[in-house]
């Protein structure tokens, strides 16, 4: 089993800045990509931004220049660093990986359990 744990989230200023961590544990072979989601009240989970593999990015056009997706391949943890924060990114966000147990000939997608971003105005 996968295990995700995700930190950093809380109520930061529009204009702030906040990070947030998730470290994926259990009986992990390898780790396919590793990334964010949000959902907003009232919207579709939306991707905001992942990492592939090959250390490819991929980012939703509302965060791009303001967000940025990093990893640390060792500790099997993604980052999530948000600067220039707007109300608008007011979220429940979640981790979101694609990896191989150990002995699995599959693919699996795991979620974190989400944590709340609030920007005030």
């Amino acid at each position: 089993q996968v295990q995700l744990v995700e930190s950093g989230g809380g109520l930061v200023q529009a204009g702030g800045s906040l990070r947030l961590s998730c470290a994926a544990s259990g009986s992990i072979f390898s780790i396919t990509s590793m990334g964010w989601y949000r959902q907003a009240p009232g919207k579709q989970r939306e991707l905001v931004g992942d990492m592939e593999r090959s250390g490819s990015t991929n980012y939703a056009d509302s965060v791009k220049g303001r967000f940025t997706v990093s990893r640390d391949n060792a500790k099997s943890t993604v980052y999530l660093q948000m600067n220039s924060l707007k109300p608008e990114d007011t979220a429940v966000y979640y981790c979101n990986v694609l990896a191989k147990g150990w002995g699995s000939w599959t693919v699996r997608e795991y979620w974190g359990q989400g944590t709340q971003v609030t920007v005030s105005s």
